[in-house]
């Protein structure tokens, strides 16, 4: 270890086996057992709220501007007469709650408080019931689970859509017409003795929650998530982030609740390790990236999450602010980025600052995870010269690489892992191998061919890669990364074409922060004519002509490109709400621009 790394936090210990089949397939683990973990979550919540009752669980920004908070010893008051009132209601496993509205302290009381008396919750993404024209995928959310009552936290401004999909349901909020009962009186539900027998009876096999996932290729799949799921994922999250034993985390994190990633992870790390969550009504866009940068100034977490491109503007604020630069690093212990593949430039500016701030820098890291996997499954916190390692396996999960099409394809078996999706055997068992092992569906590589113990990178969706018209196949997941950071933040995205062509073209995603630096009164363009000014196409073709330059053959070497200008559309599942771009989708719905940009369509530019 050098001294700079001994300077920051402490992590894991990792004592990696693995074995390799004569047809090929690896085994990768850590040795040792995983820590005993609890059998449902509310353990921890009675925990703190006696070991630590007058510790702030949750905070958020109040109409004054103000942080409003509740403690541990006043959560689990609350769930408690929470659970009661769900119980009276005749809510259970089959007639489950769905929580429609935004992350808040209400929403996380309404998930807790179901899940304490053994009845899960499915947030669901605000968009499906405020954007969707259709309700297509709210409505299949309905018929797969048959929920027993529907929380927003205002019910007028989701009445069109509970009218319209959950009829009439039960209905819960804070504020608006036609709650089955008042807010202040579901908080004053004097609890019985069937909310303790209801919560004796949770253990590791009850359900929990359900979580969709994002129906980018179709209806969202329920996926059941057990007590055993989260409260493992926990303990592996805890082994790796070891400081957290002796610094609970403070957390600042905007993700959607609806997405596993913060509505497992780190909503549960908060409970599990007596720390406080921050809620960030920012966004990692250029409107609203400064109340992120507002509530970071303010709170100074010592774990931070966010999307590479909240991460460059991040980084413009802190180059323009050397009072936020000291702020942001003064306690924060590792910087998680997801969502994307992180350029190397963000990159280097993040460890720049951080030396700049502290002296060394601080961990930047990335793992692989999925719903199904609760989701927590691989991580990498060795220090890194580059984005992209994702790290090795959690301890309690073995993984498992099979020889597919000249890739090893992932495959996952350990606590943490789904028992399936809800009501649906035909998906379960496709989604799992003869081994049981859960199939990702992603591809890895070695970051070193003779030691896993260097961790593994991405390496493309096994369904998304194609071949070009040459019979050479294209890696599309790693070419995306690779693309992306070529442009220099120019696109946040990119999303590749050419199966059947002679090479490859791409459809970008513009990163409007990025263009506007180059055009005077950028900021006042529509996004039409923002890609099409000189400037950033004269840009673009420079940094295309270097990434051809540098390329060494036709898989990884893109000549064409097209900027998007049409919004990505949430309904025909081109990208999330939380921000992440399906390639099949939008190749999908968006055939026609793929041919286009092999033609001399003057919004095409080329290398």
């Amino acid at each position: 270890m050098t001294a700079e790394q001994g300077q920051q936090a402490k992590f894991w210990d990792v004592d990696l086996a693995w074995e390799t089949r004569d047809d090929g397939t690896m085994y990768v683990w850590q040795k040792g057992e995983l820590p005993k973990f609890p059998d449902r979550l509310s353990d921890k919540i009675h925990h703190w709220a006696e070991a630590a009752p007058d510790r702030l669980w949750m905070a958020a920004r109040g109409e004054s501007g103000a942080w409003e908070g509740m403690t541990y010893a006043e959560l689990l008051r609350n769930v408690r007469a929470i659970g009661q009132a769900l119980l009276d209601l005749g809510l259970s496993q089959d007639r489950p709650l769905v929580i429609l509205s935004a992350n808040s302290i209400p929403h996380g009381l309404m998930a807790l408080g179901a899940q304490y008396v053994g009845v899960p919750s499915a947030a669901i993404a605000p968009a499906y019931a405020l954007v969707s024209t259709d309700y297509g995928k709210l409505k299949s959310v309905r018929d797969q689970i048959t929920p027993g009552a529907v929380f927003a936290e205002g019910l007028d401004q989701f009445a069109p859509a509970i009218d319209a999909v959950f009829g009439d349901l039960p209905r819960l909020g804070v504020t608006g017409q036609g709650a089955a009962m008042s807010w202040e009186a579901l908080l004053a539900t004097t609890p019985t003795e069937a909310v303790d027998k209801a919560n004796a009876a949770t253990g590791p096999d009850t359900v929990a929650k359900f979580m969709f996932t994002s129906g980018t290729t179709g209806s969202p799949k329920a996926v059941i998530q057990t007590q055993r799921m989260l409260c493992g994922n926990m303990a592996q999250v805890l082994d790796c982030y070891a400081y957290f034993k002796d610094e609970p985390p403070v957390i600042v994190d905007w993700a959607p609740w609806n997405h596993v990633a913060s509505g497992n992870k780190v909503f549960n790390m908060a409970i599990y390790n007596g720390g406080t969550f921050y809620i960030d009504d920012g966004r990692p866009t250029p409107k609203l990236i400064g109340e992120t940068i507002r509530n970071v100034r303010e709170v100074r977490p010592n774990w931070f999450f966010n999307v590479p491109a909240g991460y460059e503007m991040m980084v413009e604020e802190m180059n323009r602010d050397p009072g936020l630069r000291d702020a942001f690093f003064s306690n924060v212990k590792l910087l998680l980025y997801a969502g994307a593949a992180m350029a190397q430039h963000t990159w280097t500016e993040l460890e720049r600052l951080s030396r700049e701030a502290l002296g060394y820098r601080v961990t930047l890291s990335t793992g692989l995870g999925s719903t199904e996997t609760a989701p927590f499954s691989l991580f990498c916190v060795e220090p890194q010269e580059a984005p992209g390692n994702i790290g090795v396996p959690a301890k309690g999960i073995t993984l498992k690489l099979v020889p597919n099409e000249g890739k090893m394809e992932a495959r996952v078996k350990g606590p943490n892992v789904t028992p399936g999706y809800w009501r649906n055997e035909m998906l379960t068992t496709e989604a799992f191998d003869d081994e049981g092992f859960y199939c990702f569906g992603d591809a890895l590589r070695l970051a070193d061919p003779e030691d896993p113990r260097k961790g593994f990178f991405f390496d493309g969706r096994v369904a998304e890669n194609f071949k070009l018209g040459t019979g050479t196949w294209v890696a599309v997941g790693a070419m995306r990364a690779k693309l992306t950071d070529a442009l220099g933040g120019l696109a946040r995205d990119a999303v590749l074409v050419g199966e059947g062509h002679e090479e490859l073209a791409a459809l970008l995603i513009p990163f409007r922060p990025a263009m506007e630096r180059l055009v005077e009164g950028g900021a006042a363009l529509e996004d039409e004519a923002l890609v099409a000014h000189p400037a950033v196409r004269a840009e673009t073709a420079r940094l295309l002509a270097a990434h051809v330059g540098a390329s060494t053959g036709s898989s990884n070497r893109v000549r064409r490109v097209m900027y998007l200008t049409d919004p990505l559309d949430l309904d025909k599942g081109e990208v999330t709400d939380k921000g992440s771009v399906n390639q099949r989708a939008v190749l999908r719905h968006r055939a026609d621009l793929a041919e286009v940009v092999y033609t001399d369509d003057p919004r095409v530019i080329t290398a």
